[in-house]
């Protein structure tokens, strides 16, 4: 390194940065670049002229900069990580493709000793180890989840040898696929955390219900003796006693408890489809539980009642402006347009109501704003449908103070007493039960008198 003494007169001095190279074999990719590099600086290995010599020196330190970029110790260790995250991720959404430990290491641009121990570190589990094991958690959904062959099942889930894969599931599952199969025919002891509308509404009673301390548990389920899991202890223990055969979750649950521990209870499906699109939900659990023949008489009816409700409502309202409120201890959220949350599908779309302006203005493609105080005196809706979420009171009642401020009573649905509080369960939810609540209640509320 070239440095500047005091006076101007420069000096060379050797520096040895620490530690400039990862440990072990190096990685070089593509390595046709790596060779190419080489072949340059050894046809210039006899130059004796000083500008080819100048060259040849750049060249030198080009070669080494294309090394260090690839194998450099600072900063690394956290960039290699976050290479070798994204990795698991490649593998649990391309499980079914050939995945071998030197594509995914020369994919992660990191040596194979080096995604092999990192990986470790992270899973518990070797590469090829943790491939297989997550292959085997998918046919044992698509076991009970489908009436697939064998052979079909293999093949779906990586698995170019039948022979193969039952060899490896028995060792990990401790009896054949076949077994497997056969011992839970029958069986619906079935586990949908805040999915249980969809299961009622097919005729499925499910396994546990799922409560929250402050919200409480869906009550309009009338499921007074099915077991009441709390998710906010996350006890594993008392969750894993009930022995689900299977699981259905959608992504929102993931905040309680992660798919990956969830997995490990008994196969699982994941709803891969916004919680607005509720009849595919509900299409997809019935083929899960083998009652699709009911969906269609379900969809019809509430089809029937939301036409039947939204041509009463609209002469009565004649274009008043109606909207739908979450309040906390921590503000006021506005929900969204026809398309999006739990009601405005149901309020806009299925009843055809009018939203207000500041729901076009503020929540576009989101579900809900927090509103500010100066928007909230913007809010001019003619009605008002009101839930309380006690999530995030540290007194009792802190959620409802709101109520009493001068803000709450100049809106315009307070002074005209068009104000509707509704349970909390039955409308932040997307079940079709839950919908057919929401339809009732807008129908109790306006028009009665």
């Amino acid at each position: 390194m070239l440095r500047l003494r005091e006076g101007g007169s420069a000096a060379v001095e050797e520096v040895i940065p620490e530690r400039l190279l990862s440990p072990g074999e190096l990685n070089c990719q593509p390595f046709s670049q790596c060779i190419d590099r080489l072949e340059i600086l050894y046809q210039m290995m006899d130059c004796r002229a000083e500008l080819e010599l100048f060259e040849q020196q750049i060249r030198f330190q080009d070669w080494l900069r294309f090394i260090f970029r690839q194998n450099g110790f600072v900063g690394k260790e956290r960039d290699t990580r976050q290479a070798v995250e994204a990795s698991i991720q490649h593998i649990k959404q391309n499980y079914q493709e050939s995945l071998t430990v030197d594509h995914l290491a020369t994919q992660a641009n990191i040596t194979r000793w080096q995604y092999t121990r990192i990986f470790k570190e992270m899973t518990g589990k070797v590469p090829l180890e943790y491939i297989n094991d997550f292959r085997i958690d998918r046919a044992k959904q698509q076991l009970l989840m489908s009436n697939d062959r064998l052979f079909e099942i293999a093949q779906n889930v990586g698995f170019n040898n039948e022979y193969y894969f039952n060899r490896r599931f028995k060792k990990s599952v401790g009896v054949s696929p076949g077994q497997y199969r056969r011992s839970y025919m029958g069986k619906k002891r079935v586990f949908a955390p805040f999915l249980e509308d969809f299961l009622v509404a097919l005729g499925v009673t499910p396994l546990i219900q799922c409560s929250q301390a402050e919200w409480g548990k869906q009550e309009y389920l009338k499921l007074a003796n099915v077991p009441v899991f709390d998710v906010g202890t996350g006890d594993m223990d008392a969750l894993s006693s009930h022995k689900p055969d299977i699981i259905i979750m959608d992504g929102g649950f993931s905040r309680w408890i992660s798919s990956d521990v969830l997995g490990s209870l008994a196969p699982m499906y994941s709803l891969s489809h916004p919680g607005e699109d509720w009849r595919s939900t509900l299409e997809t659990v019935a083929d899960l539980l083998d009652c699709k023949s009911k969906v269609v008489d379900i969809i019809g009816d509430y089809e029937q009642r939301s036409d039947k409700a939204r041509k009463l409502l609209k002469p009565l309202l004649q274009r008043q402006s109606v909207a739908f409120l979450r309040i906390s201890a921590l503000g006021i959220s506005l929900y969204g347009d026809e398309n999006h949350g739990y009601t405005g599908p149901i309020l806009y779309r299925d009843l055809g109501l009018t939203p207000p302006l500041l729901v076009k203005k503020l929540t576009r493609d989101a579900r809900k704003v927090l509103l500010e105080p100066l928007e909230l005196l913007e809010l001019d809706a003619d009605h008002l449908f009101i839930t309380f979420d006690k999530r995030h009171s540290a007194r009792d009642g802190e959620e409802r103070e709101i109520l009493n401020s001068p803000l709450w009573q100049s809106l315009r649905a307070v002074r005209s007493g068009s104000v509707y509080e509704v349970d909390f369960y039955t409308w932040m939810n997307y079940g079709i039960l839950s919908h057919r609540k929401k339809i009732d209640d807008v129908l109790a509320a306006l028009t009665s008198g």
